[in-house]
């Protein structure tokens, strides 16, 4: 069972929409519809599924119709036709006495210009949907404390929004959102009026937050950088269509369209990429029972100089080199403790290429890639080269 399943959503604005309706199945344009009806399209035909816990991104150009789509989602904007199911209940044919029910208590938004009360304080406005709720003053102050708490603004309860920044008052807006504790949170262009190191801080806020709720998030941008930052998937929208849905990896190296390949053609790999994505299987391991023969006899078939050592749940121990692994021998050693190298280079899957390559130009071995300790793959230097070329070079599989 989806979170969210959206199925044929369409919105037309104005006063015949039947006529516009008619055509959009002849599929006529939303410029043609318009002249000819005056009736204007502002989703046609959407359809798509939200996970629960997913960060779903809906980007594209302004008039694309994301934020007609995202009014839809908690129906601040009624559809035309289609359907939406929060949780497999039909949201579209809701009586307007349980629609009201289920945005107090399990959709949250979080609106581009903060909309915060000027007279309240920081603490009153976080407890404004609480309040509405009939939530007593006591309960909704300590979720409000706990909210505000969660966005790092402890201490600043008493404020009155005027006092605070941009970025602080975007965070109240989230604490707001935050204290009716959602299951869902509809964020349209909620950091496009912010500075871009503010708007780089909430993006990183949010993600360290989600780390510990696990929301289920609709995220409405116009800014594919930020979609590819923060999406688990990306539906991508033109004239109030989506045109591709995909992870961020999948739009930018399979563009459904020239569309989609025009909007991602300037994008810096690097900053999307991540180790897991270049990464490749060990040419070989050293476990601990090993010793220097065993190891320097798999270098030897592999054609490697160095080895990295594991134990036998494929925990990373560290790396031999061969140069080490004979001067043992030589010395009739029988075992690899006192000659692997204990210290090495190690990052998580997901750490982006632009952060592996300073790590990798003076590094030794192929970087290897650990998760919880294990060893995943190694990056070799062609293969971030290769994605810092940008995906031509990544899909050509040159990652030698």
């Amino acid at each position: 069972m989806y979170k969210i399943r959206v199925e044929n959503l369409i919105k037309v604005f104005g006063n015949n929409p039947k006529k516009a309706l008619e055509l959009l199945e002849q599929e006529v344009s939303k410029e043609e519809i318009l002249e000819k009806t005056k009736q204007a399209v502002g989703v046609n035909n959407a359809s798509f599924h939200v996970e629960e816990g997913e960060v779903f991104v809906v980007m594209g150009l302004s008039g694309s119709g994301k934020s007609t789509l995202i009014r839809m989602l908690n129906r601040l904007i009624d559809p035309t036709s289609g359907k939406i199911y929060l949780d497999d209940e039909d949201l579209t044919s809701m009586s307007p006495e349980k629609l009201r029910e289920v945005r107090r208590s399990k959709l949250g938004m979080v609106f581009q210009r903060f909309a915060l009360f000027p007279h309240k304080t920081v603490l009153q406005n976080t407890e404004y949907g609480l309040e509405i709720q009939g939530i007593p003053a006591n309960e909704r102050s300590d979720k409000a404390r706990t909210a505000l708490e969660l966005v790092g603004l402890k201490g600043w309860e008493d404020n009155l929004p005027g006092q605070l920044s941009g970025g602080m008052q975007q965070r109240v807006g989230l604490a707001r959102a935050l204290a009716i504790e959602p299951d869902i949170l509809l964020m349209d262009e909620a950091f496009s009026a912010l500075d871009p190191l503010i708007r780089k801080e909430m993006q990183d806020e949010l993600l360290d937050l989600q780390s510990t709720m696990n929301k289920t998030i609709i995220f409405i941008t116009h800014d594919l950088d930020e979609a590819l930052k923060i999406g688990d998937r990306i539906a991508l929208m033109k004239d109030g269509k989506i045109v591709q849905i995909g992870t961020p990896e999948e739009i930018l190296m399979n563009p459904a369209n020239e569309y989609v390949e025009k909007f991602v053609e300037d994008v810096d790999m690097s900053k999307v990429l991540t180790a897991g994505d270049v990464m490749i299987k060990p040419a070989a391991l050293a476990y601990q029972k090993d010793g220097p023969r065993v190891a320097l006899r798999k270098m030897r078939e592999e054609s490697i100089s160095s080895i990295y050592v594991v134990d036998k749940n494929r925990q990373l121990i560290g790396v031999v080199t061969a140069d080490d692994a004979k001067n043992a021998l030589d010395q009739g050693k029988n075992d690899l403790h006192d000659i692997t190298q204990k210290n090495v280079q190690q990052v998580p899957s997901e750490t982006p290429l632009n952060e592996i390559f300073p790590i990798m130009v003076d590094g030794k071995f192929p970087l290897a890639v650990v998760d919880e300790g294990k060893i995943k793959g190694v990056v070799i230097r062609g293969a971030v080269l290769a994605g810092l070329s940008g995906r031509e070079g990544l899909a050509n599989g040159d990652n030698n």
